[in-house]
């Protein structure tokens, strides 16, 4: 039972391994492993001994490590952005002046542990619409199983919110490992890796 496993909704898991020794064959640049796990509905595992599902599926990608950094780096720039966006949004639909540092600190009566992100469709203007679709199309070609097949994107796949690129920033990070439970970004990942 310690090694039993719960997901209440549909989520999937990225691990990064970097190899020392293990490359794929015919490699001259450095690549690192993703590991990717992911379930389509609901599931409880309390036996590992004794178990199939129909609904739970895994694999890995090779992935050249210097993309995956370059990657990382644009969609830590991206949720720069939205953070801004969202930011000029609100003071602008605020229409009131910013209370002193003095009066916020007086209204903050809990931090919470850990901050909720923003769930809310992030309008985005036209530059960083552009920065937006050059970040998922790459993400795209680095997830579809035939990248050569993979064109740039001319829509956005999803509704972009500060989470959904908060968590592709994650999903990128080699130093790190996520989970996406966000179901339009989770379609649209599940979809790549088919």
């Amino acid at each position: 039972e310690s090694r039993a496993a719960n997901a209440s909704n549909k989520e999937i898991n990225i691990q990064w391994y970097i190899p020392s020794l293990e490359r794929p064959s015919n490699d001259t640049e450095t690549k690192v492993l993703l590991l990717y796990a992911y379930n389509t509905k609901p599931v409880k595992i309390s036996n590992t001994k004794v178990f199939s599902a129909t609904s739970l599926f895994s694999g890995h990608l090779w992935i050249p490590l210097a993309r995956v950094i370059s990657l990382h780096q644009k969609l830590s720039y991206l949720k720069q952005q939205v953070e801004k966006l969202m930011q000029s949004s609100k003071s602008l639909s605020s229409g009131s002046e910013p209370t002193s540092f003095f009066e916020q600190s007086e209204t903050v009566k809990v931090i919470p542990s850990k901050p909720q992100m923003n769930v809310e469709k992030v309008h985005l203007d036209e530059k960083t619409e552009e920065m937006a679709k050059r970040c998922l199309s790459e993400v795209k070609a680095l997830l579809s199983v035939v990248p050569a097949l993979s064109l740039p994107l001319t829509e956005m796949p999803f509704d972009v919110t500060l989470q959904s690129i908060a968590s592709l920033e994650d999903m990128f990070d080699p130093a790190s490992g996520c989970t996406i439970t966000e179901e339009s970004l989770f379609n649209w990942i599940v979809s790549l890796l088919h």
